[in-house]
């Protein structure tokens, strides 16, 4: 709760950028000056939230004290601006974050890129340092995913549970809200009665985002859009921080075995920090979010370090400096 409604922080001054597609629709991207060969940190927002949000106005805050550009994405119709085409944005989207990378890159040449996703944003961030494999544009050097739901059927039955309810409602509201707004201008999207009708996420995936992004199902599309099956493929440096009690992702479902598999991931799954909360210091009147420093950590230490061979390796044995499961190693809670 406190990561969904807690204080946003500081706020990096911006200018919002709409960045036109190929396909005629728009990214708004809101972004934090720098010097012009200045790292670049990108960042992906979570379901149904901005750039705005706390926790991306988090990173951006602390990006911009390195002296790094600041890039807080805004997927398709979340930056307060309907987007224009019958499509929206959806877990397994990751042409847009490369259709931008590729233009970040030929923009700032010279500059190293960094990249972080919270939740939804993770999970495509994931999904996209997957296929590109050691394919992926030289400039990006590291990765942050942070409360990312690997597995999205996994995740969908888990926020039908107890109290996680609290949560998929507040997340139903803002998506049938939207839909029925984009039936003005297409009234065949679905079926207006149905959507009204819908109490659960599951039910959403079914009759919204599975059809209207080409998918036969939402089981097809959950298979389709998890990272968790290809994170083993990932070739650059990527944290990975989840709770083991995170409401939107259990525990036992955390892709241990691809961590050990692939030397480039280093994960952080401490015992308690629920979805994207990680709050450390003297909460409530000094809260800060753990998940951000650490992510900052992270990033500027693989900026530091060697230029990295990219080739992929599978480790042997699990390394305690990538690996930590039983806490955080600092006062998180």
């Amino acid at each position: 709760m406190w990561g969904a409604l807690g204080p946003p922080g500081r706020w990096a001054a911006h200018q919002r950028r709409r960045w036109e597609l190929p396909d005629g629709d728009f990214l708004d991207v809101d972004e934090a000056p720098a010097e012009p060969e200045a790292p670049i940190l990108i960042v992906l927002h979570g379901l149904e939230s901005s750039s705005r949000s706390s926790q991306v106005a988090g990173l951006l805050w602390a990006a911009r004290r390195c002296g790094w550009r600041g890039m807080g994405l805004n997927f398709r119709s979340c930056s307060g601006t309907p987007n224009r085409l019958r499509r929206s944005y959806h877990a397994g989207d990751t042409a847009d974050l490369a259709w931008l990378l590729q233009q970040v890159i030929a923009e700032f040449p010279d500059s190293s890129i960094l990249c972080a996703g919270f939740s939804l944003g993770g999970n495509v961030l994931l999904k996209y340092l997957a296929e590109q494999a050691e394919a992926a544009p030289a400039p990006l050097r590291a990765a942050a995913a942070i409360s990312t739901p690997f597995d999205l059927a996994v995740s969908v039955r888990a926020i039908e549970q107890g109290f996680s309810r609290v949560y998929m409602r507040c997340l139903l509201r803002g998506l049938r809200r939207k839909t029925l707004a984009k039936l003005a201008r297409f009234p065949d999207l679905v079926d207006r009665a149905a959507l009204r009708a819908i109490r659960t996420v599951a039910e959403f995936d079914e009759l919204v985002t599975a059809p209207v992004h080409g998918f036969p199902s939402a089981a097809a599309y959950w298979a389709a859009s998890s990272c968790g099956t290809g994170l083993w493929r990932i070739a650059r440096p990527t944290l990975l921080i989840n709770a083991q009690d995170d409401p939107f992702f259990p525990g036992e479902a955390l892709p241990r075995e691809a961590i050990v598999r692939n030397r480039r991931l280093t994960a952080e799954f401490p015992r308690a920090g629920g979805h994207m909360g990680f709050i450390s210091g003297r909460w409530p009147w000094a809260a800060a979010s753990w998940a951000v420093e650490r992510t900052m950590r992270f990033l500027r230490d693989q900026l530091s370090a060697p230029e990295p061979s990219h080739s992929l390796a599978s480790a042997s044995r699990l390394s305690s400096d990538r690996f930590r499961i039983e806490g955080s190693g600092g006062d998180c809670v």
